[in-house]
């Protein structure tokens, strides 16, 4: 029996070998199809060494014979990097350039014959013996960009590589090839002899971190996770994440109320938001919108379920300054594990990190509310702003599937004219709570309204929304102001003789 046949199975009952990172593993539908030939491509610094050694420790892990063979760094180079990761490759067999034999010395290189009748030759031949000699299970080739260059000849280059994948495959070896991006012509070529493509991006936005994804284009007999998956390199490996599928994810739940312990709040939305649902909560800078989130999470904690809120646009510490200020003090609900609270760097993390960030709160975590203030730091963590509602679907209805009731917050340009959203989400949400400044007798008030409720009835009243060291506090309807809503209000005395009907059109 072959070794790699002791390994795992994948959905569709192949045997399969970990790649040693799980998410990698996750997105291949449990791994690698074993005793086949891969290429691994990227441009330098993508992060295909990583990914090679992992794959090589997963097998000296599980007790199998391994080989790197390097062509472009040196054993010193290589151990170096390993160690970079806290890594031991004890157990892996080293073939580099300190292996090369005699081509390699600069006193050996003749010009009698051309050098891919010699150098070529020497150097297989040193990789062929090594094989020969330890007959490995995994065996990794870093990087085919020196066997191309030494070949020169593409119709021999295609010949070596086939060659190659008779004499391995035989064995029952698992191959990956290293490779930088190409022309066209020489990846069509090269991908045509393969089982499996992976390619590795990296890209340097304008300011902040680079971003790294990565996409499996063939992967032949296997229904793996297609398109683009976001990963990060740390110390001790690759995360990669997989591209969130929300109809992947299913979990009952019990239809009820998410209170907010505010009645009148409760009451200006029909009883309190469903649970499950998606709410987005709307206005201008500084009216209220974060306080009312975390009025939420406050009642969420009070009842002994989870909250996990994530914050963009301030830090942790005024997040819980403001809190205590309204009598709504969540220290003790963090310190006990009830409130899960982190900042988030949009400069440093992904779109792929971050939904991976809050599935972790909801499955392992049991958060049953999550909170994201706001959407406007969530956009600034794309890598690319036309994804933005398609990726932001993904994760609400994945919440909403799983029974979590989200808040998601949305700062709104301008104060005293028509406001503006970075982006227009409000079709996604299931409920939308619009907040608004007024004016009346030389003071800034503020407004809350529900514009928006798909299940069950809400009023439709605007109200005055206030907020004190006690807390939150919502008022009567505002019957004596028209235009509140268009953040132009005006006030109209409606028990003043003259005065006109707040419903009749303003002309």
């Amino acid at each position: 029996m072959a070794a790699w046949e002791t390994m795992g199975k994948s959905q569709d009952g192949h045997s399969t070998v970990s790649t040693g990172v799980a998410g990698l593993d996750d997105i291949l539908a449990g791994g690698l199809p074993a005793g086949r030939l891969y290429l691994l491509q990227g441009d330098p610094g993508t992060g295909k060494t990583t990914i090679a050694l992992r794959f090589l420790l997963a097998g000296v892990k599980a007790g199998e014979r391994v080989i790197y063979v390097t062509l472009s760094e040196s054993r010193k180079e290589i151990e170096g990097m390993a160690a970079s990761h806290g890594w031991s490759l004890d157990g892996i067999t080293l073939y580099g350039l300190d292996d090369a034999g005699a081509s390699a010395q600069p006193e050996a290189q003749q010009t009698l014959f051309h050098p891919a009748e010699v150098e070529l030759n020497e150097t297989m031949r040193g990789v062929l013996e090594v094989v020969e000699r330890t007959l490995p299970t995994r065996v990794v080739f870093d990087s085919l960009s020196e066997m191309r260059l030494l070949a020169r000849d593409p119709l021999r280059y295609r010949r070596l590589i086939l060659s190659l994948k008779q004499l391995l495959l035989e064995r029952d070896t698992t191959v990956l090839l290293l490779d930088d991006r190409a022309t066209d012509s020489e990846d069509r070529q090269l991908q045509s002899l393969v089982h499996g493509v992976i390619q590795l991006e990296q890209a340097a936005p304008e300011y902040g971190a680079e971003r790294r994804r990565l996409r499996v284009v063939k992967l032949r007999g296997i229904r793996y996770r297609s398109g683009f998956h976001d990963f990060t390199i740390v110390r001790g490996g690759l995360v990669a994440f997989p591209r969130l599928i929300a109809a992947e994810h299913h979990r009952a739940f019990e239809a009820d109320w998410l209170r907010s312990g505010v009645d009148a709040l409760d009451r200006l939305l029909g009883g309190g938001l469903d649970r499950g649902a998606s709410t987005l909560l709307m206005g201008p800078a500084g009216v209220g919108k974060s306080s009312l989130v975390t009025r939420y999470v406050r009642a969420a904690a009070d009842r002994g379920e989870r909250a996990a809120v994530f914050v963009f646009d301030e830090g942790t510490a005024t997040f819980l300054a403001r809190a205590r200020g309204l009598s709504m003090d969540l220290s003790a609900h963090v310190e006990g594990g009830r409130v899960h609270l982190q900042q988030v760097d949009p400069t440093e993390m992904s779109p792929g990190e971050f939904a991976h960030a809050v599935r972790q709160q909801v499955e392992v975590g049991g958060a049953s509310v999550v909170a994201i203030d706001s959407l406007n730091g969530y956009m600034a963590a794309m890598h690319d702003e036309r994804a933005v509602v398609a990726q932001f679907h993904e994760l609400l209805s994945y919440l909403r599937q799983v029974g979590v009731s989200t808040l998601i917050v949305v700062g709104q340009h301008g104060l005293t004219r028509p406001m503006d959203a970075p982006i227009d989400v409000s079709y996604l949400a299931d409920t939308v709570l619009v907040l608004r400044y007024f004016e009346f007798r030389g003071a800034v008030r503020q407004a809350i309204s529900v514009v928006k409720k798909r299940a069950g009835p809400h009023e439709r009243t605007i109200r005055e929304l206030g907020f004190t060291s006690a807390g939150v506090t919502v008022g009567e309807p505002l019957q004596e102001f028209v235009g509140v809503l268009s953040g132009v209000p005006a006030l109209v005395l409606g028990d003043a003789p003259g005065a006109k009907d707040p419903d009749e059109p303003r002309r």
